[in-house]
């Protein structure tokens, strides 16, 4: 990975605890280790001495100063930080990392939503300055949970007047006809990852309360058309599954004083041909509009479980783009 010409630094770390910065038992110092084998460790008090290749001594410098800027914002380090953190600096080496971290919303319960990668920082970004954000990335990069957490801030900061999110329903392997219960029943499970945001975003009762009183929607595409939005925040999820034709509908929905976010993963498409897909359409014909961004997301940006980086890894490897 790196060449054979090795060097010594002493790193001093005095912007946070060094307890808070290695984690418990130093895990997270056995993470940044195992990211860099052929480095030696040495750690005493506030102090890392390192021993090994100079541009890996460098990326570990880089990787212990943005984890302390990380900590400082926030109190802590998840395993999550530490990797998302890891994947960046190793990957692009010269990338800013100074927004890892920001926070998106504040929960009742006193916790914070923040971003977790370049990818996800670069995201809000987008939707703070630009009234329609596509963001396109493999599942498990958070760009449903952030969208829905960008969507409630919204709402919580009186932005917007109501929040509108819907998905195609379309039959992943499983006809409609074929499922048990009436139409709720049958649609509920394409909406059900929306309100497990939601659910994890806001206390029950508020959750119910502004459903009841609509200013939370959540519906299947098909029931956007004929509607003019006003005031609202609006999300279209699984983008990849609506036709062009749906596409043009939806982005034609926005009235005055509304924003909209596209999410979806050009490699999971259930149409009948990729060529169906309004996502890929869009990303030919509307890229340069200004208001209007594209965000796209890689596998360094996945917040699950660390297996998911390797398993899109493996699939990308065999059916390349």
């Amino acid at each position: 990975m790196f060449g054979a010409l090795l060097t010594e630094k002493t790193l001093t770390l005095d912007k946070v605890s060094p307890l808070l910065l290695f984690g418990s038992h130093d895990a997270h110092l056995r993470r940044v280790e195992a990211a860099f084998p052929g480095t030696q460790f040495s750690t005493r008090g506030n102090t890392v001495k390192l021993r090994g290749p100079a541009p890996a001594v460098r990326m570990i410098e880089r990787t212990f100063d943005e984890l302390a800027q990380i900590a400082g914002r926030s109190g802590g380090l998840t395993d999550t930080d530490v990797d998302s953190v890891l994947s960046v600096v190793t990957t692009t080496p010269s990338t800013d990392l100074g927004a890892i971290g920001e926070v998106v919303l504040y929960t009742l319960s006193g916790g914070m939503i923040r971003t977790k990668t370049r990818g996800q920082s670069r995201f809000v970004h987008a939707v703070r300055h630009s009234d329609i954000v596509f963001a396109v990335g493999p599942a498990g990069t958070g760009k449903t949970f952030l969208a829905v957490a960008l969507a409630v801030s919204a709402l919580k900061h009186k932005k917007v007047q109501r929040i509108i999110l819907c998905r195609p329903a379309v039959e992943a392997g499983e006809r409609l006809g074929f499922l048990p219960g009436d139409f709720r029943d049958k649609i509920d499970p394409y909406l059900r990852p929306l309100y497990d945001a939601l659910e994890a975003l806001l206390p029950a009762d508020k959750l119910a309360t502004y459903m009841e009183n609509r200013v939370i929607e959540i519906v299947p595409l098909g029931f956007m058309r004929g509607r003019t939005l006003n005031g609202a925040f609006v999300i279209l999820d699984e983008a990849q599954n609506a036709t062009a034709m749906q596409m043009k509908m939806f982005l034609t929905r926005l009235g005055i004083a509304s924003r909209a976010i596209v999410t979806g993963d050009v490699t999971q498409i259930d149409l009948a041909s990729r060529s169906q897909s309004g996502l890929i359409e869009a990303q030919e014909i509307l890229d340069g509009i200004d208001g209007i961004q594209f965000v796209y997301f890689n596998k360094g940006d996945v917040v699950r479980h660390r297996l998911v980086k390797e398993i899109i890894a493996a699939y990308d490897k065999r059916d390349p783009a």
